[in-house]
């Protein structure tokens, strides 16, 4: 949330023009950037006529919570009104969306998309958008959870005229989801009037402010349920279009033998993987061909195992990139890629038929094996050499066929506590983006500590654990790996050694060793805590508290970062692989270890130049939590 006061105190900071400035400045807190300027001219535009109409139908003590946040996410509401309902007494709060929209017209075959002539894509119908956000609070605020029928959402398009919007009702309109024009400002106010009691809004406002959040779904958890029974996840604004996009995609083939290539990009826990496992279960409930495919040994096992638990059925929904080779084209009606950017070049492997060695590439085959291919991807997780996933290389295998796609950018952040400062602090951090390392200023999302020795950070994850919390520890590949692991052996060999501290690296292979479990499942199973996983054990899932340990292959030397590809023990790097690509990958390797956690990250570094580095970013009462809550 950046700003919080009653609707005349509001009133009065448009009023004297300090508002948007004042916006700006948390935005920048919070946020670590300036606010683009769009979203400055709708706090200058858009808020004035919604604090003007709560001022007209006489709420000035309602409390108005600006740029509220979602629990968990990015994502943020316009605002949240807080007060009183006039008829129960009872805490009442209103979700609401505001457009400044003077026309909009429903997308083609897909209503609860829409169009405006200044976007060039479709966007989700502001019905639906409020919708969403108010089911999503139900899900994720303890106080609303046990008084659901206290919240009400509304989009509020204030320059939009009935003729102008007409179409977007062709949506249902509840208490969750409904739409005022400017036309209809009486009748707004009226709505506003029958939720909300000329009284003060401000406890009522602490009490939704002060809930407990619930723990987010993990995806593997639920998603049996959302493959066989129904649908688990709610999904906000970019996921819900992208998710429209493949249904209507779906609907079109179905009509006219329509082929059409679909890309979802997003950063780590924008929700690609709720959006393939949503999809995904829809088709398999309505009957409809569809799988699953990815390029992770980790990922594609622990979904069979979890998702298709004594269902076989739903096991063999779950396939690899290379299962295509020989696919009859055309055969799915859709083929989701979920973690496409571990496509590689070609399927062919040391064990792959002669007749099937035509050199053809990966991601034409999994074009060709379906009517709707989906490929989700973030391409700063391609950490292998090899790996090749990008948008602009689908978006050319498409063009070679002759195919229409359609591109879906997710802008949220559902990991990381929803920070999406944190995300971009790590990407500056690794000089990802062009970016420079900076401070960290805490933003009540994420915690980020960093520890003197990795005995503090183990210590630290383990009373997390005790608190009910799950941990991991992950970190670079940095350790030989023991992979074969003999019968006289009472221990695992602890690979990694530094100083006096030591533990293995997480199982080779596919079967539990010593209490172990295989290395699919060293991400999901409470015994993984006990060893250390790689980032090809901990790229796609999520956990709690996150410990990472920066080894001796990225070190920090004066001023900038320097890659030592001699330290790294990854055998997927070989003489041939130029020292640029490894610099990359490194890089990206510790940008998915780090953005693993869903509750707080803490960090220690094998090489002292860089502790100090670290220390210096991360701020200093930070660095006291290890002690304080260990």
């Amino acid at each position: 949330m950046l700003f919080r006061e009653s609707a005349a105190s509001v009133a009065a900071r448009i009023l004297e023009g300090s508002l948007a400035l004042h916006l700006t400045e948390n935005f920048r807190h919070q946020h670590g950037r300036r606010p683009a300027q769009a979203e400055i001219r709708s706090w200058e535009r858009s808020l004035p006529a919604l604090v003007n109409a709560l001022i007209e139908a006489g709420l000035d003590d309602v409390e108005v919570l600006v740029e509220y946040s979602l629990p968990l996410t990015s994502k943020r509401a316009d605002a949240v009104l807080a007060g009183v309902h006039p008829t129960t007494g009872e805490p009442s709060y209103v979700v609401v969306e505001l457009k400044q929209w003077s026309a909009a017209y429903p997308e083609e075959d897909e209503p609860l998309l829409c169009r405006i002539d200044a976007y060039a894509q479709p966007v989700l119908n502001p019905i639906e958008q409020v919708r969403g956000y108010c089911e999503y609070l139900l899900s994720f605020n303890g106080a609303l959870e046990r008084m659901p029928k206290s919240l009400a959402g509304v989009a509020f398009l204030h320059n939009a005229t009935e003729f102008g919007v007409a179409g977007l009702r062709e949506v249902e309109e509840n208490q969750h989801g409904r739409m005022y024009t400017g036309e209809q400002r009486g009748a707004f106010l009226d709505f506003l009037r029958s939720r909300l009691a000329a009284k003060p809004g401000a406890q009522v406002a602490d009490v939704l402010l002060d809930a407990k959040v619930r723990p987010s779904k993990q995806l593997m958890s639920v998603a049996a349920a959302e493959i066989r029974d129904r649908e688990q996840f709610v999904l906000l604004a970019e996921q819900r279009v992208a998710y429209e996009k493949v249904m209507s995609a779906v609907r079109r083939s179905k009509r006219g033998n329509h082929k059409q290539v679909i890309v979802v990009t997003g950063g780590p826990g924008s929700g690609k993987s709720v959006i393939a496992l949503s999809v995904l279960g829809e088709l398999y409930r309505r009957g409809i061909p569809a799988l699953h495919a990815t390029g992770s040994q980790s990922f594609t096992k622990t979904m069979r195992r979890v998702a298709g638990h004594k269902k076989r059925e739903v096991q063999q929904l779950f396939k690899y990139f290379n299962s295509f080779m020989d696919a009859e084209p055309n055969d799915l009606d859709v083929l989701i890629c979920d973690e496409a950017h571990r496509l590689r070049k070609t399927s062919a492997n040391r064990y792959t038929k002669a007749a099937l060695r035509t050199g053809r590439p990966q991601v034409a085959e999994l074009i060709d094996a379906a009517r709707v291919p989906v490929f989700l991807l973030d391409q700063h997780q391609v950490v292998r050499p090899g790996e090749m996933g990008t948008r602009q290389e689908i978006e050319r295998a498409a063009a070679a066929q002759n195919l229409d796609c359609t591109v879906v950018e997710l802008d949220g952040q559902f990991r990381c506590g929803g920070s999406d400062a944190y995300e971009k602090w790590v990407v500056d951090l690794l000089g990802l983006d062009g970016g420079t390392p900076n401070q960290w200023e805490p933003d009540g999302k994420l915690q980020l500590l960093i520890a003197e020795t990795p005995q503090e950070l183990e210590d630290f994850l383990v009373a997390r654990r005790e608190e009910g919390y799950g941990a991991r520890m992950s970190a670079g590949y940095c350790w030989k790996w023991t992979t074969k692991i003999t019968s006289d052996m009472t221990t695992l060999p602890t690979d990694i050694v530094i100083g006096q501290w030591s533990r293995p690296w997480n199982l080779y292979g596919d079967r539990s060793v010593l209490g172990a479990p295989p290395a699919p499942l060293w991400a999901t199973d409470p015994a993984g805590f006990s060893q250390v996983g790689c980032v090809y054990t901990a790229q796609g899932f999520e956990y709690d508290w996150s410990g990472v340990i920066i080894g001796p292959d990225l070190v920090w030397r004066t001023d900038r970062w320097v890659v030592d590809r001699s330290a790294s023990k990854d055998p997927s790097f070989t003489k041939a692989t130029p020292d640029d690509d490894v610099d990359r990958l490194i890089r990206n390797t510790y940008k998915v270890l780090l953005t693993r956690g869903m509750v707080g990250t803490i960090l220690y570094s094998t090489d002292a130049e860089t502790r100090e580095k670290l220390r210096s970013l991360i701020h200093p009462t930070s660095r006291a939590e290890v002690a304080a809550l260990a």
